[in-house]
């Protein structure tokens, strides 16, 4: 299912590609279009990481929501570093994809637990009353999803990985 990396040397770590993960604000979550449907989807979003998993809100309906029930696999790719270089015609970048499965959360107590893992990461400096009052003002509207990732790859620019293999 899985292809291998054709630029092996420029592979992260494991401990690399979560560091991206873990310090990114925003990636872009891809899903399979079904056969009726001409091209993917892939969408913008805020997300959280901990645990091998990725949490994400939406609405409770709409697009993604559809084509999740069809199809639960997606990806998911989070740029840690986009450095335009015009001189030389390139970018250095370091970049993952997380592969995995997505589900709906439906139980409760799961939904809070995600949000607030979000919520802490976007304004950390909040107060936990405060996060508390708006999650009770959203919850009715709100769709949390959790991707539990499969596999997990990250690659670099080819000037970044000869840059530390110099050092």
């Amino acid at each position: 299912m899985f292809h291998d990396m054709r630029r092996k040397a420029q592979a992260l770590s494991p401990e690399e590609s979560i560091q991206i993960l873990t310090e990114g604000s925003s990636g872009v979550l891809a899903l399979a279009a079904q056969p009726q449907e001409e091209y993917p989807y892939a969408v913008p979003l805020s997300y959280v990481y901990g645990d091998g998993k990725i949490w994400f809100h939406c609405a409770s309906s709409g697009h993604k929501l559809e084509l999740l029930r069809q199809n639960p696999r997606a990806s998911f790719c989070v740029i840690g570093k986009d450095q335009i270089m015009p001189e030389e015609y390139t970018t250095y970048y370091r970049s993952v994809i997380a592969f995995g499965n997505i589900r709906i959360l439906e139980n409760e107590q799961e939904m809070l637990r995600a949000i607030e893992r979000l919520m802490v990461k976007y304004a950390p400096e909040d107060d936990a009353a405060h996060r508390s009052s708006i999650i009770r003002k959203s919850l009715g509207g709100l769709c949390m999803l959790e991707l539990e990732i499969e596999r997990l790859t990250g690659k670099e620019a080819i000037e970044l990985t000869r840059a530390r293999s110099e050092r």
